[in-house]
């Protein structure tokens, strides 16, 4: 009988790991701040931009700034939507990515990855600032989200894949971030127009 706490605790823990655990403190601050870290950057970049500069093309078939705003305007609901569809389903696969690939991702733009043609900007954003508007109103549901939520996400996988949920969502934020060091490229053309 003396052992009973300790086989109890073991129980405990064992039903806790089974029942799925919320985020840690420190991955809920790094989530957190990386979201918002993102957003307050991405608005740095626009604001102030005139037409011309926010539609300028490098070359042919390359992106605008306002084509990249609006690829974030599509994209970043349908991550958001995977998320909370993968939080329905159990999954046990082994995670494929460390929290630093994720992050590595949002850094690295060596390879220019296309994206899929659903995500493809289309020329609709005609009101720039509406299409901004949209980004904080997404990025506002998020950051509620990833400061409030007791939901395991490192026990759940994004649908098929090896990442963890809360992996995914700090790469929708390091998808943005990306995204931001596009826009830095773009700023830097020498042929950008200066106003």
């Amino acid at each position: 009988m003396k052992h009973l706490p300790w086989v109890a605790s073991v129980v405990l823990a064992g039903a806790r790991l089974y029942a799925g655990a919320p985020m840690t403190e420190q991955e809920r601050d790094r989530v957190v701040a990386h979201f918002q870290m993102t957003e307050s950057w991405l608005s740095d970049e626009v604001s102030h931009l005139s037409p011309a500069q926010l539609d300028f093309h490098s070359k042919p078939g390359t992106w605008s700034i306002r084509d990249v705003v609006e690829h974030l305007d599509i994209a970043e609901p349908g991550y958001w939507k995977a998320l909370q569809e993968s939080l329905k389903r159990t999954s046990h696969r082994k995670r494929d990515d460390t929290d630093a690939d994720v992050l590595w991702y949002g850094i690295d733009r060596t390879n220019h990855q296309k994206t899929s043609p659903s995500e493809e900007p289309k020329g609709g954003l005609t009101d720039f600032q509406s299409g901004m508007d949209a980004f904080h109103r997404l990025r506002a549901t998020m950051l509620a989200y990833a400061k409030s939520t007791n939901d395991d996400l490192r026990g759940h996988r994004l649908l098929d894949t090896g990442t963890d949920l809360y992996q995914w969502l700090l790469e929708i934020s390091t998808h943005s971030q990306r995204h931001i060091l596009q826009i830095r490229e773009i700023k830097a053309d020498p042929a950008f127009p200066k106003s």
